[in-house]
């Protein structure tokens, strides 16, 4: 029985959940940032501008596709995330232990 390819199966299972995980968590962060409360007008005329700037900024990026079904499932997204990310490491963890007790064994 050849381990070797089980062992680099489980490397490279866990390294792409990683990166999956890691992924998520960025666009999931990302989309959480892009939320902005919403300010009363002001009366200072740069102020104004600069808020009429950011205002023009938002309503060009709303023609941007986007799925955004709102703050909750960005936070619930960021949960999954790190649970993936998690046990992806766990993986890699547990590979690399085999790894190791085989070196030792054949040593």
């Amino acid at each position: 029985m050849d381990i070797s390819n089980n062992v680099n199966s489980a490397i490279v299972s866990g390294a792409l959940g990683i990166k999956r995980a890691s992924d998520g968590i960025s666009q999931n962060a990302l989309n959480l940032a892009g939320l902005s409360a919403v300010s009363a007008p002001s009366t200072d005329p740069q102020e104004f501008l600069a808020n009429a700037s950011l205002n023009q900024l938002s309503a060009s990026k709303q023609l941007l596709p986007q799925a955004r079904d709102g703050i909750t499932s960005d936070l619930v997204g960021l949960s999954v995330n790190l649970a993936n990310a998690q046990a992806s490491t766990k993986v890699v963890g547990t590979a690399n232990d085999t790894v190791g007790t085989i070196l030792d064994i054949l040593a």
